[in-house]
């Protein structure tokens, strides 16, 4: 197909009302595919070359004024990064049932002598409780060797452990699962040898973990302070 021809098709589609692009397309794809008449000349591939890119620049020229520019060029999207999400939920997070009123505190029991002790640690609730872990840690001063526990509440309704660590024996009280510690005061005491003297508790701490029925939590931590005077 002569450039004339082509031309004149390409204006034909131009001046119609609603232009097909996709036809307008196919035309230029086979005009340019036809192979030459054969009654023509061959013709130097130079010679061919320059003809055919000048036929290449009129057609796109002339497609571009029938459909406009951007119907021919591919659009390539720009990356301009996301925008931050409007309107985003956000979980609420449930906050801690508060824990069951209740105090402690831990002292010498004056039936001590110069070489047996007891630590008492005292454990006040205000409401019933589901849950209590009661730790009593006595320092492994020279001479201190476990000689028994004990608990104001029933013994069923606990598991005891003494457990000996290198720097601490520690008695540990566990509330059964099933089990409740009604409100009221409570004991629980460490019973120990230690050698001749007024020994130091100083260093001595206990710790308290209770639960509500509810889940709510409540931790006590203390310690027995002075040693007693001698007797």
């Amino acid at each position: 197909m002569d450039e004339t021809r082509l031309r004149h098709e390409l204006r034909e589609a131009a001046l119609a009302h609603r232009p097909d692009r996709a036809r307008i397309l196919a035309r230029v794809e086979r005009g340019l595919a036809a192979p030459a008449p054969a009654a023509r000349a061959p013709r130097s591939p130079a010679r061919w070359t320059g003809r055919r890119r000048a036929a290449v620049a009129a057609v796109t020229a002339a497609v571009a004024g029938a459909v406009g520019l951007a119907g021919v060029m591919a659009t390539v999207p720009t990356d301009r990064g996301t925008p931050p999400a409007t309107g985003t939920a956000t979980t609420a997070t449930a906050l801690p049932a508060p824990g069951p009123a209740a105090g402690a505190t831990g002292t010498i029991n004056p039936g001590s002598n110069l070489w047996w002790a007891q630590s008492d640690l005292g454990v006040t609730t205000g409401s019933p409780v589901t849950g209590l872990v009661a730790e009593l840690r006595i320092a492994r001063t020279a001479g201190v060797v476990s000689t028994g526990h004990w608990r104001t509440r029933p013994a069923g309704d606990f598991t005891v452990t003494v457990t000996e660590e290198p720097g601490a024996l520690v008695y540990r009280w566990t509330l059964k699962a099933g089990r409740t510690v009604p409100p009221g005061p409570h004991v629980f005491a460490a019973q120990y040898n230690h050698p001749e003297g007024v020994r130091d508790a100083s260093s001595d701490t206990y710790r308290v973990t209770l639960t509500a029925p509810d889940g709510g939590l409540t931790t006590l931590r203390g310690g027995f302070g002075p040693p007693p005077p001698r007797k």
